[in-house]
């Protein structure tokens, strides 16, 4: 009989190694675990059981929400082309790249190279925040206007998946028409709730949030999309309340990151073969190479023309080059429903898992804006 709780010891452990690991190491608690992940599924006996999958999924959606959260509407309005635009071109430019590499040159079907298109056309949102948390740039209008490009890049891929994949059937309309009320009932009726139930040590607020995630994440599974988009959404329109609760978006974020996407990001890390990345490596190379490249052919010049500045463009380059959590979802649903292969699954989730952590090292070890100018401009 599988003992879990020694399971649950040795990811733990990982989470407990990466943070020490953080403590000394300039670098991204999420990068960290990544990397720890990789060592620990390929030298240690983990096991990717069901428990370790909900609340690595848990994880994804809860910091998915809380980055909706921090994308103030004003800044939104404010910065409105600048935000689609470098999305958009972020999103489009490395899904056509990406897509006509592995059609044209790896031989690979054409559902085939549209998971690899979509799989790295992705930004992850779960990295960009947990780097915004970590260094403060969450405060700054850059990083609100980053956080909010992130949206319609991941937008882009939900909707490209659904193009080429998803059953439009009853399951999508009601999934469409639920998250359309819920999300024009709750920027009035959660301050009222709220008010009536007070902050309590039961805490009513948070599990009203976690009640919304799930049943929205329910429907958008049966519906075949993801249930990281409607936690993105429900986000959004809740921010003005929780810029104004911060002590609410504070707790959420101490338990999103102490017990949550640990999980999260240590099984992403876990998913990469040390043996399948050599045996693949040429081709793991070429498409994030293919990846990067699109995204600074469709970020940089973006971020340029709307004045971002130098070092603020570089920044904003690597940070949209990442990719994680889409990315991952899309490779699985291709490897799930028969359209790729285990070796060609492989393939795709090292790419985007690497594409995770090197532009993020590269951005924070040399392009890291100043935060003061940075807070100065909001």
């Amino acid at each position: 009989m599988e003992n879990q709780w020694f399971q649950a010891a040795l990811w733990m452990g990982l989470a407990f190694v990466a943070t020490l690991l953080s403590v000394r190491i300039a670098i991204s608690i999420a990068l960290l675990e990544i990397l720890v992940g990789i060592v620990g599924g390929n030298f240690l006996p983990l096991q990717r059981t069901e428990w370790l999958n909900f609340l690595a999924g848990f994880g994804s959606i809860l910091l998915t929400f809380l980055a909706g959260a921090e994308v103030e509407p004003h800044i939104l309005r404010k910065r409105f082309k600048e935000s689609v635009g470098v999305g958009f071109l972020s999103f489009l430019l490395p899904f056509l790249g990406a897509m006509a590499d592995a059609y044209y040159l790896s031989g690979w079907t054409l559902p085939q190279a549209a998971i690899a298109g979509i799989s790295l056309s992705t930004t992850s949102v779960a990295v960009v925040y947990a780097v915004m948390i970590e260094t403060g740039y969450n405060e700054t209008e850059l990083g609100k206007l980053i956080l909010a490009a992130c949206f319609v890049t991941d937008l882009g891929t939900v909707v490209a998946l659904g193009a080429f994949f998803a059953n439009y059937d009853v399951s999508m309309v009601t999934f469409i028409v639920v998250t359309a009320l819920i999300l024009l009932l709750l920027p009035k009726f959660t301050p009222w709730f709220f008010r009536r139930v007070g902050s309590r040590i039961s805490e009513p607020e948070t599990k009203f949030i976690f009640l919304l995630l799930f049943i929205l994440g329910s429907l958008a599974v049966t519906a075949k999309s993801e249930a990281v988009l409607p936690a993105y959404l429900i986000g959004m329109v809740l921010a003005p309340f929780f810029l104004q609760n911060r002590t609410l978006s504070h707790r959420m974020r101490v338990m999103a990151f102490t017990m949550l996407t640990p999980f999260y990001f240590l099984k992403a890390g876990s998913l990469v073969s040390l043996k399948a990345m050599w045996q693949s490596a040429l081709l793991i190379a070429i498409l994030l190479a293919v990846k990067m490249a699109a995204k600074f052919i469709g970020v940089w010049p973006s971020a340029m023309a709307f004045k971002f500045g130098r070092k603020e463009s570089m920044f904003t380059t690597l940070l949209m080059s990442t990719g994680l959590t889409f990315g991952t979802i899309s490779a699985l649903f291709g490897y799930t429903n028969h359209i790729i292969d285990q070796s060609q699954y492989t393939v795709l989730v090292t790419a985007v898992i690497l594409s995770a952590v090197v532009p993020t090292i590269i951005a924070q070890k040399w392009f890291q804006p100043d935060l003061k100018k940075e807070a100065n401009d909001v």
